[in-house]
């Protein structure tokens, strides 16, 4: 009888070692990372922006058991939101499951003020740059052409790293001088005025001519220029 208990153990032994061997130690890092690698293949990022996804570490107390099975992830309930649960499985005969935390941003290219702007500053390549920056950190109409601003000023303080947006600057402000263009297909008259409202491009604006001291409605062209079809 103890030949036939040797015997069997031996069988046993020789069976189940393959099966130990297939198995594989996951560590933190590979988890996390294969986390993400789920989230950026599933989440589809907005038109003309970027999806930044942030996956929580995974708390080092937790024991990660070897799992015989290719990993699993997926989202067991539905989302909307920037905060998502990812249900990571080992299918395999001492299956086991976890929960990792991500935060899904979608981020947008932006014009940044660089450097605290103070109210009446000259927008310009020192003190403005495009960045990306989460959506809900943007309030107003996205700018993200440095052209069309370059010049302009701002309407009020802006902080560094805040979104510049048509709110807070004009590219001609109230009381501006500016130079009035009257133009037609045959001529082009030059003449001065004084801004009587706020206006960034292609915007109609109410301007005082000096010389004749109407009151007209151009559009601004470009910093301290108002044009007037005629």
């Amino acid at each position: 009888m103890p030949y036939i208990k040797v015997f069997l153990f031996t069988i046993y032994f020789i069976v189940m070692m393959p099966i130990t061997s297939l198995a594989t130690t996951f560590d933190s890092a590979y988890i996390e990372a294969f986390a993400k690698i789920y989230l950026e293949n599933k989440i589809t990022a907005p038109k003309g922006g970027k999806t930044v996804i942030t996956v929580a570490s995974i708390d080092s107390r937790i024991i990660i058991k070897p799992c015989q099975q290719a990993l699993k992830a997926n989202i067991p309930e539905n989302h909307s939101g920037r905060n998502v649960n990812i249900k990571i499985t080992c299918d395999d005969s001492a299956s086991w499951k976890m929960y990792i935390p991500a935060k899904i941003e979608n981020t947008f290219a932006v014009l940044v003020a660089t450097t605290t702007i103070e109210k009446g500053v000259i927008l310009s390549d020192s003190n403005i740059d495009i960045q990306y920056l989460a959506n809900n950190k943007i309030r107003g109409k996205k700018l993200s052409d440095k052209v069309a601003v370059m010049g302009s000023k701002a309407k009020k303080r802006i902080g560094k790293g805040r979104a510049i947006t048509r709110k807070n600057v004009c590219l001609i402000c109230k009381g501006d001088m500016v130079t009035i263009i009257a133009k037609s297909d045959v001529f082009m008259i030059k003449t001065r005025g004084t801004a009587l409202s706020d206006g960034n491009i292609n915007q109609q604006i109410k301007v005082k001519n000096s010389s004749s001291g109407k009151i007209i409605r151009p559009k601004v062209s470009a910093v301290n220029q108002v044009t007037i079809l005629l």
